[in-house]
Protein backbone atom coordinates (compact mmCIF):
# COMPACT_ATOMS: atom_id res chain seq x y z
CA UNK A 1 0.00 0.00 0.00
CA UNK A 2 1.48 3.23 -0.83
CA UNK A 3 2.18 5.85 1.65
CA UNK A 4 1.78 9.76 1.39
CA UNK A 5 1.13 12.22 4.29
CA UNK A 6 2.20 16.13 3.92
CA UNK A 7 2.75 18.71 7.02
CA UNK A 8 4.58 21.65 7.45
CA UNK A 9 1.67 23.80 7.24
CA UNK A 10 1.66 27.08 9.13
CA UNK A 11 0.56 30.68 9.29
CA UNK A 12 3.11 33.20 8.32
CA UNK A 13 3.27 36.98 7.24
CA UNK A 14 4.06 38.09 4.27
CA UNK A 15 7.70 37.42 3.22
CA UNK A 16 8.35 34.51 5.68
CA UNK A 17 9.46 30.99 4.97
CA UNK A 18 8.15 27.11 5.53
CA UNK A 19 9.10 24.09 5.02
CA UNK A 20 6.59 21.65 3.65
CA UNK A 21 7.59 17.86 4.03
CA UNK A 22 6.32 14.40 2.51
CA UNK A 23 6.94 11.40 3.43
CA UNK A 24 6.17 8.87 0.24
CA UNK A 25 6.37 5.03 0.55
CA UNK A 26 10.21 4.01 -0.85
CA UNK A 27 9.72 2.32 -4.11
CA UNK A 28 7.13 5.24 -5.39
CA UNK A 29 9.64 7.94 -3.55
CA UNK A 30 12.91 6.32 -5.57
CA UNK A 31 11.43 5.45 -9.16
CA UNK A 32 8.48 8.46 -9.95
CA UNK A 33 8.45 11.78 -10.53
CA UNK A 34 7.02 13.34 -7.29
CA UNK A 35 5.01 17.29 -7.51
CA UNK A 36 3.95 19.48 -4.67
CA UNK A 37 0.18 20.93 -5.50
CA UNK A 38 -1.38 23.32 -4.45
CA UNK A 39 -5.36 24.09 -4.18
CA UNK A 40 -7.11 27.27 -2.89
CA UNK A 41 -10.46 28.20 -2.23
CA UNK A 42 -12.32 29.08 -5.72
CA UNK A 43 -9.11 27.73 -7.91
CA UNK A 44 -8.40 24.75 -9.62
CA UNK A 45 -5.49 22.68 -8.43
CA UNK A 46 -2.38 23.65 -9.63
CA UNK A 47 1.13 22.43 -10.08
CA UNK A 48 3.57 24.27 -8.36
CA UNK A 49 7.65 21.90 -8.41
CA UNK A 50 8.55 18.62 -9.25
CA UNK A 51 11.41 16.80 -8.57
CA UNK A 52 12.22 13.85 -11.39
CA UNK A 53 13.72 10.25 -9.65
CA UNK A 54 16.99 11.43 -10.77
CA UNK A 55 17.11 14.93 -8.85
CA UNK A 56 16.14 17.10 -11.63
CA UNK A 57 13.69 19.75 -10.21
CA UNK A 58 11.09 22.45 -12.16
CA UNK A 59 9.04 25.27 -11.04
CA UNK A 60 5.68 26.78 -12.03
CA UNK A 61 6.53 30.27 -13.19
CA UNK A 62 4.56 31.69 -10.13
CA UNK A 63 7.14 29.91 -7.32
CA UNK A 64 10.54 30.09 -9.21
CA UNK A 65 13.06 31.63 -7.68
CA UNK A 66 11.16 31.20 -4.11
CA UNK A 67 10.45 27.59 -3.58
CA UNK A 68 13.04 25.08 -3.49
CA UNK A 69 12.18 21.28 -4.16
CA UNK A 70 14.37 18.64 -2.57
CA UNK A 71 14.53 14.79 -1.31
CA UNK A 72 16.06 13.28 1.37
CA UNK A 73 16.24 9.32 0.29
CA UNK A 74 17.39 8.22 3.46
CA UNK A 75 13.56 9.56 5.00
CA UNK A 76 11.88 9.02 1.81
CA UNK A 77 10.67 12.58 2.37
CA UNK A 78 10.19 15.59 -0.39
CA UNK A 79 10.53 18.82 0.81
CA UNK A 80 9.34 22.02 -0.35
CA UNK A 81 11.15 25.32 1.15
CA UNK A 82 8.95 28.38 0.55
CA UNK A 83 10.44 31.82 1.22
CA UNK A 84 9.55 35.39 0.43
CA UNK A 85 5.80 33.64 0.77
CA UNK A 86 3.21 36.21 -0.87
CA UNK A 87 -0.78 36.30 0.07
CA UNK A 88 -1.61 34.42 -3.23
CA UNK A 89 0.49 31.77 -1.96
CA UNK A 90 -2.48 30.80 0.30
CA UNK A 91 -3.57 27.44 -0.36
CA UNK A 92 -3.73 23.57 0.94
CA UNK A 93 -0.35 21.84 -0.74
CA UNK A 94 -0.44 18.44 -1.63
CA UNK A 95 1.98 15.92 -2.59
CA UNK A 96 1.36 13.12 -5.02
CA UNK A 97 3.26 11.75 -8.46
CA UNK A 98 3.66 13.26 -11.63
CA UNK A 99 1.67 12.81 -13.04
CA UNK A 100 -0.56 12.34 -10.09
CA UNK A 101 -1.25 8.58 -9.38
CA UNK A 102 -1.94 8.31 -6.10
CA UNK A 103 -4.78 8.97 -4.05
CA UNK A 104 -4.89 12.39 -2.55
CA UNK A 105 -3.86 12.97 0.69
CA UNK A 106 -5.38 15.66 3.36
CA UNK A 107 -1.98 18.36 2.22
CA UNK A 108 -1.08 20.82 4.74
CA UNK A 109 -3.32 24.53 4.73
CA UNK A 110 -0.36 27.56 4.28
CA UNK A 111 -2.07 30.93 5.36
CA UNK A 112 -0.25 34.19 4.51
CA UNK A 113 -1.82 36.64 6.17
CA UNK A 114 -0.73 40.02 7.77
Amino acid sequence: QVYLEESGGGSVQPGGSLTLSCVVSEYFFRDYTMSWYRGAPGKQREWVARITAGGTTDYSHSVAGRFTISKDYAKNTVYLQMNSLRFEDTAVYYCNSDPPQLGWGEGTQVTVSS
